[in-house]
């Protein structure tokens, strides 16, 4: 509700206090943000983010986007209530009836889905086939060896279902609270950055630039690494 009046929400405020380092802001805002037409990653109360649809693409309305791409998590995400092939279907139902009401603004439809230890995604090709955003992101075995964790992502990289790899280093600069009251960092994954940005190129699969304060992945580096080698951002 902050950053809809126009203010900085509180705990945006803190981050920056507390990491002035990995704050840029760009020198004409306004240009900036006229720039950005929508977002392609965003979870609603369907999984584990804290708003309904509507309400979701009623405020992305209200900051002049014109489309909104929802990406809830798969099934095998549990712990983000990851939706079934069954909930799948009944998203997009919701979906299309809303795109009725609201257009010319658009919900695209989407999924953030895992990639599987394997580099599988945890999907059905049938119903990924019928969306519009596939994000593939790796939630699990965050702390694998770099052969294993580039094997995992060059695969689904190179499916061609992918559209998206998200926040491909897993990082968290400030930790998720844990029961115990702390907050710990998370360190990147390893895998071989070159081999994976060079496969994004070749399969036509965009970058994430992940900017949720907490991760803001691919770090700098990595960033301008993707950038120099001809990757797509998403």
């Amino acid at each position: 509700m902050q950053a809809h009046a126009g203010e900085v929400p509180e705990y945006l405020t803190r981050l920056e206090e507390a990491h002035a380092e990995l704050v840029e802001v760009a020198d004409d805002v306004a240009e900036f943000r006229a720039a950005l037409r929508g977002d392609l990653h965003a979870h609603s109360d369907w999984s584990d983010g804290g708003s309904p649809i509507r309400e979701m693409a009623e405020a992305a309305m209200a900051i002049g986007h014109e489309y909104l791409a929802l990406t809830d998590h798969s099934p095998r995400l549990t712990v983000a209530n990851g939706l079934t092939p069954e909930r799948l279907e009944q998203q997009l139902d919701v979906v299309a009836g809303l795109n009725e009401e609201l257009a010319p603004f658009r919900i695209l439809t989407g999924i953030e889905v895992d990639i599987n230890v394997d580099g599988s995604l945890d999907q059905t090709d049938e119903l990924l086939g019928r969306l519009d955003v596939v994000v593939a992101s790796v939630h699990s075995d965050l702390r694998a060896d770099s052969r294993a964790m580039t094997a995992r992502m060059l695969r689904a990289v190179e499916n061609p279902h992918t559209d998206v790899l998200g926040h491909c280093t897993g990082r968290l600069v400030i930790g998720r609270r844990q029961r115990n009251g702390t907050q710990r960092p998370r360190p990147e994954s390893s895998f071989d950055a070159e081999a994976v940005f060079a496969a994004c190129v070749e399969h036509g699969t965009a970058v994430e630039i992940n900017s949720r304060p907490e991760r803001l992945d691919p770090p700098r580096r990595l960033l301008t690494l993707a950038r120099e080698m001809g990757c797509e951002f998403a």
